[in-house]
């Protein structure tokens, strides 16, 4: 009896995996599709996943300067993202660590307050924060988007990483200090090594934010040379150049740096680099 239940379980837990990845792999393979069928294919029907005919025109469209400045957004996009991603994380790993290891008065009422501010979701906080950036002479500049990602993805790192400072045992810590190391010193050389995993989350986190944003880029850029990946691909569809495999191929090409950054960086999630961190 036990066996056959046992067994059920796995048939079920399978087809929900399967199911799952249904759902998360077809729209990406179907872009992929798309986005090397020519024009005559694209509305074929019934429709195939593999072209007859595949070529990468659509490509070679989208990589055009003259049809499309794909290479300026994508610079505008990787320079805001990883810049917020990466002073974000900064201020995470210090504020976090203030959260779970020192003692000082409102420290836990600041911890809430952090938290309740991402409860209001971004239109709430669009007029605010435009008010404040024409106010500080930053609107229609890279700085005003590094500045709006941060404010949005740091209540989450600090979250996630003042919960992953907790479980590091804190004779480590004392051990170092008893040893002559600074607060600094136990961040730099204790706190970062074993808290890789979560920071290299938080920052993945913080990056595809800042990637895939559009609200506040359609909001805060005017000009054409400083639009994100997200702004271009939306004028993509209202230009005489619009072709549906040009679309997908853009989306393609966009959805690349997002994958190349978690494939690199994946043994540091998946690592335990806890262990042996206490001498014997």
């Amino acid at each position: 009896m036990v066996g056959k239940e046992s067994i059920r379980s796995k048939i079920i837990f399978v087809v929900l995996l399967i199911t799952v990845l249904a759902f998360v792999l077809i729209p990406f393979i179907t872009m992929i599709s798309s986005s090397l069928k020519p024009n005559v294919e694209q509305t074929q029907l019934p429709p195939k996943i593999i072209p007859n005919n595949p070529t990468i025109e659509h490509y070679q469209g989208v990589l055009n300067p003259e049809i499309f400045p794909f290479l300026i957004y994508f610079k505008n996009s990787l320079i805001v993202a990883f810049l917020s991603a990466g002073i974000g994380i900064v201020i995470a790993i210090f504020g976090s660590y203030s959260f779970a290891r020192l003692e000082y008065t409102g420290r836990g009422v600041i911890q809430r307050g952090v938290l309740m501010v991402y409860m209001f979701g971004g239109v709430l906080l669009v007029i605010p924060l435009f008010q404040m950036i024409s106010k500080l002479g930053l609107f229609d500049t890279r700085t005003s988007l590094i500045i709006t990602y941060i404010v949005q993805t740091l209540p989450v790192s600090l979250y996630m990483l003042g919960n992953y400072f907790r479980t590091i045992p804190e004779s480590i810590e004392e051990a170092a200090i008893i040893d002559g190391c600074s607060r600094f010193e136990v961040i730099y050389r204790i706190v970062l090594p074993l808290s890789a995993p979560a920071i290299v989350s938080v920052f993945i986190y913080a990056f595809m934010i800042a990637w895939n944003e559009y609200l506040f880029a359609s909001v805060f850029i005017n000009s054409s040379s400083l639009r994100t990946l997200p702004l271009g691909l939306n004028q993509l569809f209202y230009t005489q150049h619009y072709v549906w495999g040009r679309m997908m191929a853009a989306s393609v090409l966009t959805a690349v740096p997002v994958i190349i950054l978690f494939l690199s960086v994946e043994r540091f999630i998946t690592g335990g680099l806890t262990f042996g961190g206490v001498k014997e």
